[in-house]
């Protein structure tokens, strides 16, 4: 059955600007259009049919009081270059969901959003979302404590119809990825130093994972040619690479 997905979104998927500003690609689902818009380093915006879903949206990457009105947000965790309240604020409407974890949550004062754990999940606005793993295993701070804890941030898994869209947050290459049950078609996993993956790791999450399309993203100064040069005789890999420093 992958395989199949596999022909449609290679030939469903085309890029187009975000307002003449953002790169974006388009692929249609088994429920109608998904299109998915770089903003840059860990942030992402999707839209669904008519829905707007921001992912750690943050005013360094875009100036959220231009963008649109979100139905749902998405934060992986608590750091700054991806919970930014004025960024969230600005893209705030009456029915407005906001999925965060708990550390986040510590940090706010008299605001409302779904708290995901690990391993929680729930159907927002029709989108079944469920809440991974996303810490270090290897990268740590001098003081020997990792820069991502387990069991404090979220990656997310996004389903629009039959299509399964991977977020992984700030995380390195988990033995959790080998154990996902359900198919990962379109995967976002992070590659930069000191504070998630080196190229070599993500292509060792990319194949556990085995997702069709895999998009590193939040890689700094890493270069994704790397990655596109490890996975270059995965046939069943296709590597994306955008402007997503």
């Amino acid at each position: 059955m992958k395989s199949i997905l596999m022909l449609m979104l290679a030939g469903a998927i085309f890029s187009t600007p975000l307002c003449g500003q953002y790169e974006s690609d388009v692929i249609q689902t088994s429920e109608g259009e998904l299109e998915m818009s770089f903003i840059g380093h860990g942030t992402l915006m999707f839209k669904f049919n008519d829905l707007v879903i921001h992912i750690d949206p943050v005013m360094r990457e875009a100036d959220y009081a231009t963008m649109p009105d979100a139905d749902l947000v998405l934060v992986t965790h608590e750091h700054g270059d991806h919970l930014d309240m004025t960024a969230i604020n600005h893209i705030m409407k009456e029915d407005t969901r906001v999925v965060m974890t708990e550390t986040c949550m510590e940090q706010l004062e008299d605001f409302q959003a779904n708290v995901f754990k690990n391993g929680d999940g729930g159907t927002i606005h029709g989108i079944e979302i469920r809440a991974i793993p996303a810490y270090n295993v290897e990268h740590k701070r001098s003081n020997g404590s990792p820069y991502h804890p387990k069991g404090v941030g979220n990656g997310y898994i996004l389903s629009f119809g039959s299509t399964n869209v991977l977020i992984g947050g700030d995380t390195e290459n988990i033995p959790e990825y080998k154990n996902l049950d359900v198919d990962i078609n379109i995967a976002f996993l992070p590659m930069n130093l000191p504070y998630t993956m080196t190229p070599e790791m993500v292509a060792d999450a990319a194949l556990a994972i085995q997702a069709e399309i895999l998009y590193p993203y939040h890689y700094g100064q890493t270069d994704p040619q790397e990655l596109v040069k490890l996975l270059k005789d995965e046939k069943g890999i296709e590597v994306r690479v955008r402007d997503l420093k």
